[in-house]
């Protein structure tokens, strides 16, 4: 096969045309395709077409980006949940007969109703195609072996990064049904190069190591690829992970119910956009694009959901995007760190944007604190509060729990510039995840949580 030549197992990049486009083109073909998605899901989604109605836009009227960007209306997730309910479990928000299904998935429903996901065969492909531009940026090639440690269910989680081994001829070894300790035995055996996971349960993997007297350095893992939650893209994170495999770590960002829209940059500080399969903005709090270079919520166009179109889908993830050139030379858009937080997560103390992403960075500076923390926000009269429990290393004596606490705050005050308290907690008090981890208690009166997560039309 074509593929497997060598010449092209030696080129830089998985799609060398357009991931080399200039902006100029990219700019173009986003508008040809921007256009062909609202034509079809207005012509084949009733939710699309009842929400176009209510706006008063026809997919003809999209003339230009700028047409899109100002007279396309938002969706948010719970549009997408009362479509649904209208007849469970896709309602008005299915644009093809289930017949074409492949797969469906699920959102947990942690916070409400779990958010369905039909997936056709088109579309599962190009979710792995979006995986494997990563995997060929990490140098992974079909003679690499894949470990997945996770149980496989109907939530979306790594099943994409599954259909990108399949697109991209590798091995699978799959590590469902097993407890962590039994997984590092198929480690051993099966001599695997590349273990995903979320950049929790790659760190905690390296507890239960400890446990079973195992050094995960010495292992076959070459590469780590992390995804599900922030961490791939915080300097002081990936360094722990591979400091703890022994291997390089790149991570990929992605929303289950868009699939993996931004794969990890090879030179691994960020992400950029899959620019084959998305389209993205990035706005303020009213909605409008924000410069480059500046902060502001992740808007995003799937090209590829076949059965439930999704346009300007507002992921309440904030981000930072530039179109300067990437040292890695794509031309596609770079967010800088990755995912900084969401919305409803958002934490303003005394006028200062705290990021649950800086949070974490800055926890790793302290010698004597573990990976595992949780970040608790409450309000007072006037202004938000934050309280950090971090656990301490398991060799840190009780006796010293006093001045980590202090240390802590101290780099805490001297970084973000805000005081934030810092409640030292015993090694193994917090809970452990396999998949994402829960990090973030938002104690806030719920109509001050509304206010700052930005929903509704705009």
């Amino acid at each position: 096969m074509k593929l497997y030549k060598p010449e092209v197992e030696a080129q830089k990049f998985w799609n060398p045309y357009t991931q080399t486009m200039p902006r100029p083109e990219l700019d173009r073909l986003h508008l040809r395709k921007l256009q062909t998605v609202i034509e079809y899901a207005y012509a084949r989604s009733p939710m699309y077409r009842k929400l176009l109605d209510r706006h008063k836009v026809k997919p003809e009227q999209i003339r230009t980006m700028d047409d899109f960007v100002k007279r396309l209306p938002f969706i948010d997730k719970k549009e997408i949940l009362d479509a649904q309910a209208v007849s469970p479990p896709f309602g008005d928000a299915l644009a093809i007969p289930e017949d074409f299904f492949q797969q469906r998935f699920a959102t947990s429903g942690s916070t409400g109703a779990p958010l369905h996901i039909p997936l056709t065969y088109h579309s599962a492909e190009l979710w792995g195609e979006s995986w494997v531009y990563v995997y060929w940026a990490a140098g992974l090639r079909a003679r690499h072996t894949f470990y997945f440690p996770y149980n496989w269910g109907i939530f979306a989680a790594f099943w994409s990064a599954y259909m990108g081994v399949r697109r991209l001829g590798a091995t699978v070894v799959s590590g469902g049904g097993l407890d962590s300790k039994a997984r590092l035995r198929q480690i051993e055996q099966y001599r695997p190069d590349v273990m995903l996971a979320t950049p929790t349960y790659a760190l905690y993997l390296g507890e239960t190591a400890r446990e079973v007297g195992m050094d995960l350095a010495k292992t076959s893992i070459s590469h780590v690829i992390v995804a599900g939650e922030p961490g791939g893209s915080i300097p002081a994170t990936r360094h722990a992970i591979e400091e703890l495999w022994g291997a390089r770590c790149y991570e990929l960002y992605g929303i289950a119910e868009l699939g993996p829209t931004n794969p990890g940059c090879p030179l691994r500080e960020g992400v950029h956009l899959c620019e084959d399969w998305y389209h993205a903005l990035v706005v303020d709090e009213s909605g409008d694009p924000v410069p480059y270079g500046e902060v502001g919520e992740h808007i995003v166009t799937s090209y590829i959901q076949d059965g439930q179109p999704l346009i300007k889908y507002r992921t309440h993830d904030l981000v930072r995007w530039t179109d300067r050139p990437c040292g890695c030379g794509t031309t596609w858009l770079y967010y800088p760190g990755g995912v900084l937080g969401r919305t409803d997560h958002m934490i303003i103390v005394k006028g200062v944007n705290v990021y649950p992403s800086a949070v974490e960075a800055l926890l790793h500076r302290i010698a004597g604190l573990s990976e595992h923390y949780e970040v608790h926000v409450d309000r007072d009269a006037t202004n938000d509060f934050v309280t950090v429990k971090a656990e301490a290393r398991p060799e840190i004596d009780a006796a010293r729990y006093a001045g980590l606490r202090q240390d802590a705050e101290g780099v805490f005050k001297s970084v973000i510039g805000v005081s934030i308290a810092v409640s030292v907690q015993a090694p193994g008090s917090l809970p452990r995840y396999e998949l994402k981890a829960k990090r973030f208690f938002d104690h806030r009166p719920a109509a001050h949580r509304w206010q700052l997560a930005g929903r509704g039309d705009a």
